[in-house]
C-alpha cells in the first residue's frame, strides 16, 4: 500500500479516460494500414475471422497483465514479472530482450509499409532505400529527446481511429448504392479450410492487438490503478477489435482478395475502389502519420530497453551511455536503428510482423505462467484477479500460435535470441572479471 514512508516515486495524474486512450492508441497503432493485404494471403476475404480470434487470444493473456500489473503497479512489464516468478537472471534476461527484439524487428516492419504505396502518393522511390532513410530520420527524432505527452497521444489515437472511420463509411456508402460484394466476406483461398485460413490469419492478425504489453510501463502514473487499469485495458481491447472487425469485412466487400494482396497501402486501394471523393492525399497522410508514430514509439521504447538494460549490466555497458545536452542514450539509438535498417533489408512485411508475433508470444507465455507462480505471493492492497483458467488458456493459445509459425520465422527469432544470449554472456563475464585484468589492459592502452 501507499504510505507516507513509501509514496509513488511518480505523480499519479493518468485518469481512466486517459489511459483508455493511451491503450487504444498503443493498440490501434499502425498494423492495420499495413497488415489488411498480408492478412488477406492467409483468410483471403474471410478478414474479419483471424481477428476475432486474435482478438480473443489478446484479451487472455490481457487477463493476466490486468492482474500482475495491479498487483504490482511499480513493476515495468514481463521481465520484472519473470524476475520476481523465476529467479531466473538469463530468464528475465531472455523476456526483456524478446521484448526489444520485437520492437526492432516491428520498426523494420513499419518502415517498409511507410514507404510503400501510401509514400508513393506523394512521391515515388525504392522501397528499401526510402525505408532506410525513414529510420534514419526516426532515429534523429529519437536522439533529440521524444517526450510523448498524453495530450499528443489523444491527437495521434484520433488520427489513427479517422482513418479506419474513413474506410468503415466509404464503403458502407458504396455497397449501400449497389457497389462492392459482401459476400467476398465468406470466401477463403483456393484449397484452404476454413480452421487453417482462419487460424493462419490469426498469426498475422494478432500482431495488431499486442501493443497493450506498453501500458504497464505507465502504471505507476495512474490514478487507481487496481480499478481503473482492468477497465481500460479491456475496454481498448474490444474497442479496437470492433474497429478492425468493420474494417476487414469493408476491405473484403471493396476489393478481391488478390488486389489487396498487390496493395502495400491496402486500406488506400479500398478507399480508391469507392469512388468516393476521398482524396488518395489526405488518406495516405493519415495512414503515413500512423505509421511513423507507431515507429517512432517503438524506436523510443526499444532504445530505452536497451538503455536500461545496459544499466542493470544486462547488455554491454556503451549502450547507456548519453548525449551531454539532450541526455538520451545515443549509442542505444544507433544500435538499435542499425538493426532495424539491416532488418528492412528482409523486404517482407509478413514474414517482419510474424517474427514480431512469435518473440511476444514468447513474452507472452512467461507473463501467464508468471500469474500462477505468483498466487502464492500476497500484497496488502486490494488487486483485479483473473480465473486460474484464464492464465492457462493464455499459454495454450500461444502455444497453439507458435505451432504455426513458419521455420524462416523461428530462424530469424532464433538468430535474433542467439545474438542477445552471446551479448549477456559476453557482458558478465567482462563483469566478472578482476579489476587488477582490466586496469592492465587500460594501462596497456596507455
Amino acid at each position: 500500500m501507499e504510505t507516507a514512508e513509501n509514496p509513488p516515486r511518480l505523480r499519479r495524474a493518468i485518469s481512466g479516460p486517459m489511459l483508455f486512450a493511451f491503450i487504444l492508441g498503443d493498440v490501434l497503432g499502425a498494423g492495420i494500414y499495413a497488415l489488411m493485404g498480408v492478412l488477406s494471403e492467409s483468410a483471403g476475404g474471410m478478414l474479419w475471422a483471424p481477428l476475432i480470434v486474435a482478438l480473443l487470444l489478446a484479451l487472455l493473456t490481457a487477463g493476466s497483465y490486468a492482474e500482475l500489473v495491479t498487483k504490482y503497479p511499480r513493476a515495468g512489464g514481463a521481465a520484472v514479472f519473470a524476475e520476481r516468478a523465476f529467479r531466473s537472471p538469463l530468464l528475465s534476461f531472455l523476456v526483456g530482450f524478446s521484448m526489444l527484439a520485437a520492437g526492432v524487428v516491428s520498426a523494420a516492419g513499419l518502415a517498409i509499409a511507410f514507404s510503400g504505396d501510401y509514400l508513393a502518393t506523394f512521391i515515388d522511390v525504392p522501397v528499401i532505400p526510402a525505408a532506410m532513410v525513414f529510420l534514419v530520420l526516426v532515429g534523429l527524432l529519437n536522439a533529440r529527446g521524444i517526450r510523448e505527452s498524453m495530450g499528443t497521444n489523444l491527437v495521434m489515437t484520433a488520427v489513427e481511429l479517422s482513418g479506419l472511420v474513413i474506410v468503415i463509411v466509404v464503403v458502407a456508402m458504396y455497397v449501400g448504392g449497389g457497389g462492392g460484394d459482401l459476400g467476398r466476406a465468406t470466401e477463403l483461398p483456393d484449397g484452404v479450410g476454413v480452421a487453417g485460413a482462419v487460424l493462419g490469419g490469426a498469426i498475422v492478425a494478432y500482431y495488431s492487438f499486442v501493443g497493450f504489453e506498453t501500458s504497464a510501463n505507465v502504471i505507476e502514473e495512474v490514478k487507481q490503478p487496481s480499478r481503473v487499469y482492468p477497465r481500460a485495458l479491456f475496454g481498448a481491447l474490444v474497442t479496437a477489435g470492433i474497429v478492425y472487425v468493420l474494417v476487414g469485412v469493408a476491405s473484403a466487400a471493396a476489393l478481391p482478395a488478390d488486389e489487396l494482396q498487390e496493395s502495400s497501402g491496402p486500406l488506400l486501394a479500398v478507399v480508391e475502389a469507392t469512388g468516393v471523393s476521398v482524396p488518395s492525399w489526405l488518406f495516405s497522410l493519415i495512414a503515413l502519420i500512423a505509421v511513423a508514430n507507431g515507429a517512432l514509439l517503438t524506436m523510443i521504447m526499444a532504445s530505452r530497453l536497451a538503455f536500461g538494460m545496459a544499466e542493470q549490466g544486462l547488455l554491454p555497458s556503451p549502450l547507456g551511455r548519453v548525449l551531454p545536452r539532450r541526455r538520451t542514450p545515443w549509442v542505444a539509438i544507433v544500435s538499435t536503428t542499425g538493426v532495424a535498417m539491416l532488418l528492412t533489408l528482409v523486404g517482407d512485411l509478413g514474414t517482419l510482423a510474424e517474427t514480431v508475433v512469435l518473440l511476444l508470444l514468447l513474452v507472452f507465455i512467461s507473463a501467464n505462467v508468471s500469474v500462477l507462480v505468483l498466487r502464492r505471493d500476497r500484497v496488502q492492497h486490494e488487486h483485479f484477479r483473473v480465473w486460474t483458467f484464464v492464465p492457462v488458456l493464455g499459454v495454450i493459445s500461444c502455444l497453439v500460435l507458435l505451432s504455426q509459425q513458419r521455420p524462416i520465422v523461428w530462424l530469424f527469432a532464433g538468430i535474433l535470441l542467439a545474438v542477445g544470449v552471446i551479448l549477456w554472456l559476453s557482458t558478465r563475464r567482462f563483469a566478472a572479471r578482476p579489476l587488477d585484468d582490466r586496469a592492465g589492459e587500460v594501462s596497456d592502452e596507455r
